[in-house]
């Protein structure tokens, strides 16, 4: 059975909802910590702090969780090459939205000192352990019931979960900083978006339960190509296919935290109103829904590896505008910009991802490839960089500088890496699967 074979167009629709929604309730959760770590937690849990290192340590507890997806990614990626990829996604919904919920129940460092901290650090690493397996099994399950031919296009439907749920927690932040002092937001204003990830997460619930195994796992389970243990066939045959895609996820994996949360930060330091910023990056994201279908569609028609390419070109180009945007304080510049960054930028590398990864591997060690490459690749390079951008920007005096060659050096690598990547788009390939062709004929740049 080929991906993509005798899927009702019901169905289909029925996965790339429940994919979607899914996503946007286990992204939730890491967008509201980014946002709260740059406006309020440097305060409520590092108060006896210099302000600046305040906002490191915050963003330390933010990197934490990051660093607990890649063991989420293969856990996860094992239960859902062998058991099946919708117990999976059931199980990651659950912890990461009931780890969100704790977050705003938490007590504060006045209230308990250090252990408030130690919490917090607790809860997410099991947030983290969840998302591991997440958004590469999300993709892959629209991926294997969409049709060959627009597999782009179905695909990247489920990136819209990721700039959706950080739309809803900025909205809510931009809201709650507009409307309370600054001592009632403190006290229990950032408590909120937290608190409502419960009713975002039942929804989530509610609709991934409906929604039927993959047919294509349901065909390599009856083959029996699911017993086998997928993580070390994935490295012994994809070993090219798991690091090329590691090393091209460093260019999205950065980007998104520079423009949404590093540059909310920056801007605050340089007495630019963090209000302006927040709205800025909204209006970015509501135009990122926009274009990350119409970029699906075009990976269809022209590859998946231009696309990304031409994409990651662009975050280059705009690592040093960034800053400059920012500086002026001028509130259209930083929305031209922040449009260009997001909309283009950062939706030209997310939106292949949605089928380029999956189109990588065989069904049989999909997930856990996916996952790999995702959460490696996000572990690297999202995980520690507000920390290390904030530290480089103390250590330059507040200059730039530092920060944009680390920016810079991110997503060169990733430019670099995908002129060694192949074209996996079956419209490139004369209809055929990348992941089906002999090992000997799997050409970079086919």
């Amino acid at each position: 059975m080929n991906d993509g074979d005798a899927v009702a167009p019901r169905d289909l629709r029925r996965t790339v909802g429940a994919s979607v929604v899914g996503t946007v309730a286990e992204y939730y959760d890491f967008f509201i910590y980014g946002t709260a770590s740059a406006l309020a937690f440097n305060k409520i849990f590092f108060p006896e702090v210099d302000p600046a290192v305040g906002t490191l340590a915050a963003f330390s507890t933010y990197a934490v969780g990051f660093f607990a997806r890649p063991l989420g990614g293969l856990v996860w990626g094992h239960i859902g090459d062998r058991i099946g990829r919708k117990r999976a996604l059931v199980s990651t919904l659950l912890l990461t939205g009931l780890g969100t919920f704790a977050i705003g129940l938490l007590p504060t460092y006045q209230q308990i000192g250090m252990w408030a901290t130690a919490i917090l650090v607790l809860v997410r690493l099991v947030q983290g352990f969840g998302v591991g397996g997440e958004q590469g099994g999300a993709v892959l399950l629209t991926m294997e019931a969409a049709p060959p031919a627009r597999r782009g296009w179905y695909a990247s439907f489920v990136q819209l979960g990721s700039p959706a749920a950080y739309l809803v927690p900025s909205a809510l932040f931009a809201v709650l900083t507009g409307s309370l002092s600054e001592e009632s937001f403190l006290s229990w204003g950032w408590r909120v978006p937290f608190l409502l990830s419960a009713v975002v997460v039942v929804i989530g619930l509610f609709v991934r339960l409906r929604i039927d195994e993959s047919e294509v796992f349901k065909a390599a389970r009856r083959k029996k190509q699911a017993e086998s243990a997928p993580l070390p066939l994935l490295m012994r045959n994809h070993r090219k296919e798991v690091f090329g895609g590691l090393f091209t996820k460093f260019v999205e994996a950065a980007v998104f935290p520079f423009y949404t949360v590093f540059l909310v930060s920056y801007g605050k330091q340089h007495g630019v109103d963090d209000s302006m910023v927040l709205n800025a990056v909204i209006i970015a994201i509501v135009c990122e829904l926009i274009t990350i279908p119409l970029i699906g569609r075009l990976t269809d028609r022209i590859g998946r590896r231009p696309v990304y390419l031409a994409a990651a070109v662009l975050n280059l180009v705009l690592i040093v505008p960034a800053f400059k945007a920012i500086e002026t304080g001028n509130m259209a510049v930083i929305v031209l910009l922040l449009v260009a960054g997001l909309a283009l930028g950062h939706a030209g590398t997310y939106a292949p991802q949605a089928s380029y990864f999956p189109e990588l591997f065989p069904a049989a060690v999909r997930y856990s490839g996916v996952s790999l490459v995702w959460q490696f690749g996000s572990m690297i390079a999202s995980g520690p960089f507000t920390v290390v951008a904030a530290a480089l920007l103390i250590a330059g005096g507040g200059s730039f500088g530092w920060v944009a060659v680390y920016v810079g050096a991110l997503v060169l690598i990733s430019v670099i890496a995908l002129f060694f990547m192949p074209e996996t788009a079956p419209g490139r390939l004369a209809g055929k699967e990348y992941a089906d062709q002999p090992r000997a004929v799997q050409t970079t740049g086919a």
